[in-house]
């Protein structure tokens, strides 16, 4: 029998991002299988550009590469932006967007451990604003192979209106303001019996569920792990279910079922992989439940009621902001001390 005390062996952040990796790629797989192998082909150019990005940034601030750059941090980075991004997005939107996030909101703010922002997130929201078209072109389910994709990523082809499908929310959103027209065919029918649609699938989207699940066992295996805990991933999806059953309960005609909204878009991504970043998140435990509740119903809002189908992203970076205060409110007291 062995007595305590125990000392755990801190674990490197190579081990940590290398379990994240490993996580993400139930999600891959699915993403995979139903859209095609495009999404590899992005993820090892956004890993590309985010090590050079890294390896650049690193040389000028006279930091040892051989240690910074074998971290693995970099490149969960480019994979949640590839992962992010429409994966028939040209070359040079992935690499803009990962040098944004690697050498202006990681690097320029002191590297890994200092930057108030979550990188992936802040160049999805840079992409989205600046170049709002191409990041909405998303392949339906099935309909491109893969020769067709590599001439959608690097051959400039972008007549891609004929060959792309709405996602599930871009999908729900369209046919709900085609509902609320007095002049629409489908006038005053109610959400759940516009979603018949071929990018709609029996939980949210056709192949989208089947992603967000993958992302599921993913998170939950990184809990198991210990690599993160279950407050920030319990907190969001218990909050987006809460806020989306509230609106659907009094308005089904309106709004979307809770169950959609937790398996469409970048929820489960978010709540596992996002949202849970040691960096730019919160660090005590009920301040982890606040940020976590705070960005599912800003995401909820903005799917709702804002200009964009999904606000994971947005969500997130006006949480990040809230971090400081958030830490500062919930710290418990020194033993010993009362709370102020």
């Amino acid at each position: 029998m062995i007595n305590s005390p125990f000392v755990r062996k801190a674990a490197s952040v190579q081990s940590v991002m290398l379990q994240v990796l490993l996580a993400l790629v139930p999600g891959i797989a699915a993403y995979v299988w139903f859209f095609g192998a495009g999404i590899l082909v992005q993820i090892a150019i956004a890993s590309a550009a985010a090590l050079a990005g890294e390896a650049a940034m690193l040389a000028i601030r006279g930091k040892p590469k051989a240690i910074f750059l074998t971290d693995l941090s970099a490149v969960v980075t480019a994979w949640l932006i590839a992962l992010t991004f429409p994966p028939i997005a040209p070359w040079w939107l992935t690499v803009t967007g990962t040098l944004l996030a690697v050498v202006v909101v990681k690097q320029l703010y002191g590297g890994l451990g200092q930057n108030p922002f979550n990188p992936a997130m802040a160049a999805f929201c840079l992409m989205i604003v600046a170049y709002p078209a191409l990041m909405s072109q998303w392949p339906a389910a099935g309909q491109l192979d893969f020769k067709t994709q590599l001439d959608l990523i690097f051959g400039g082809l972008r007549q891609v209106d004929a060959i792309t499908g709405a996602t599930p929310l871009d999908a729900l959103r369209t046919a709900l303001r085609a509902a609320a027209n007095p002049d629409s065919q489908v006038h005053g029918l109610r959400a759940a019996q516009l979603m018949d649609g071929p990018a709609f699938g029996f939980l949210g989207g056709k192949g989208s569920e089947w992603i967000a699940l993958g992302y599921l066992v993913g998170g939950l295996w990184l809990i198991q792990r210990k690599i993160i805990t279950w407050h920030i991933p319990f907190a969001f999806c218990g909050a987006l279910l809460v806020t989306a059953g509230l609106l659907w309960g009094v308005r089904p005609d309106a709004f979307a079922s809770p169950v959609f909204h937790l398996a469409s878009g970048g929820a489960m991504l978010g709540a596992f992989f996002i949202l849970t970043d040691p960096v730019s998140g919160a660090t005590t435990p009920r301040g982890k439940l606040l940020f976590a509740a705070g960005a599912a119903i800003l995401t909820y809002v903005i799917r709702a009621f804002g200009a964009y189908p999904d606000g994971i992203a947005f969500a997130t970076l006006l949480m990040n902001i809230l971090v400081p205060i958030i830490d500062m409110k919930t710290q418990a007291p020194v033993f010993g001390h009362k709370k102020d």
